[in-house]
């Protein structure tokens, strides 16, 4: 395990809906993961600059949490568009309200979804499972 934390972005236009869900997750979502560390951002560009270069020796976010409910780009188009257009695209959580929006996740291919008001155990175990695999779709909430 490395001693460097994994770094988690998390975007959505609204700084309480970040905080939320640093909250939720925590500092150490399972004991195997380690220690994260979070980059928050606000706008469409500052998600698009964080995940420039992923993939190559530039990028270095390991999973990117994106607010569906994000204005005026959401992050359920974002995460459709990020997976389409980065070669080795990290793993991306979509955060919807609305249970019956996890198919719009599903859509976007991010490879998990959690449901506001998000459960701390649940969301940390969902992002767990994520880091653990890259690859293997979740579905919680």
């Amino acid at each position: 395990m490395s001693t460097q934390p994994l770094k988690i972005l998390v975007f959505s236009h609204r700084p309480e809906v970040r905080e939320t869900i640093v909250t939720a997750i925590g500092r150490r979502p399972a004991a195997d993961i380690g220690r994260v560390a979070y980059v928050e951002v606000g706008t469409v560009a500052e998600v698009l600059m964080e995940m420039d270069g992923v993939g190559t020796s530039g990028g270095d976010i390991d999973l990117a949490i994106l607010d569906g409910e994000s204005q005026p780009t959401g992050g359920i188009g974002l995460c459709r568009q990020l997976k389409n257009e980065i070669d080795e695209c990290p793993p991306i959580v979509i955060a919807v309200r609305r249970k019956d929006d996890r198919w719009l996740a599903t859509w976007s291919q991010a490879d998990a979804v959690v449901v506001h008001p998000l459960d701390p155990l649940t969301a940390a175990e969902t992002v767990a499972d994520v880091l653990r695999s890259k690859r293997l779709p979740v579905a919680r909430g």
